[in-house]
């Protein structure tokens, strides 16, 4: 859509912090004031607003997409989102490993089971590591586990701890970057192991890098988020 507005700020209001084009409030698709919970969070994204040319596009605006996220849909279905984010842990990446090559068996063990290891020791998740693709069930006590720091995080965590588990295919991952465990370039990598493997032994594919890429940019928008939520100043 063209560009509607000349000015961009942001402002403190009740329950927040809001970000006004034109000095009227922005509002989310579902037509909630967009109501931010630090000023820090407001001011990111009036920037965000503030650097569109004459066409406003959405996916050069990271922030404003996952917050409205936040506000629309997981305000409103916290216990779905809960229930998503809490299926990862059955699933979890990290516990499917190859089998060959030798190399790739060893990289994953070697970046992949300390998260594992960590999940046990920090969450009390005690989960199984399988070979191959054959499911394997995990423990319902892990699983409860897995779930029950989720339960604690405000919608825009939620969001974002949301975002980066689907990215990476790893609720560990996102519950290792939540904690500080581990940054958000890791957490992309760790993800995208298997990917960026490939890469280097079938070469560059233009394509595979551009969709990581993507991928990464998803990720460090979420450690973004959580940044500006949890460290406002």
């Amino acid at each position: 859509m063209k560009r509607f507005y000349k000015t961009c700020a942001s402002a403190p209001c009740e329950g927040g912090y809001v970000v006004t084009l034109d000095d009227r409030p922005v509002r989310t698709p579902a037509r909630s004031v967009l109501t931010l919970p630090s000023a820090a969070l407001a001011q990111a994204i009036a920037r965000e607003w503030d650097g569109q040319g004459e066409e406003v596009n959405p996916q050069t605006m990271p922030l404003m997409r996952l917050v409205t996220t936040a506000i629309d849909r997981v305000a409103t279905q916290r216990d779905a989102i809960l229930d998503d984010l809490a299926s990862y842990g059955g699933s979890d990446l990290l516990c499917y490993r190859a089998e060959h090559p030798r190399e790739l068996v060893e990289r994953q063990s070697v970046q992949w089971q300390p998260l594992i290891d960590w999940a046990a020791s920090e969450h009390d998740a005690i989960l199984a590591v399988t070979g191959g693709l054959v499911a394997v069930q995990q423990p319902e006590p892990a699983l409860k586990a897995l779930r029950k720091p989720l339960e604690a995080l405000d919608s825009f965590c939620l969001v974002a701890t949301h975002t980066v588990t689907s990215a990476t295919g790893s609720l560990v991952v996102a519950l290792a970057l939540l904690a500080g465990r581990v940054d958000g370039n890791i957490a992309f990598e760790l993800g995208a192991l298997d990917d960026l493997y490939a890469l280097e032994v079938w070469g560059e594919d233009r394509e595979a890098r551009e969709r990581l890429n993507g991928v990464r940019g998803t990720i460090l928008a979420a450690e973004h988020l959580l940044a500006l939520v949890r460290n406002p100043g």
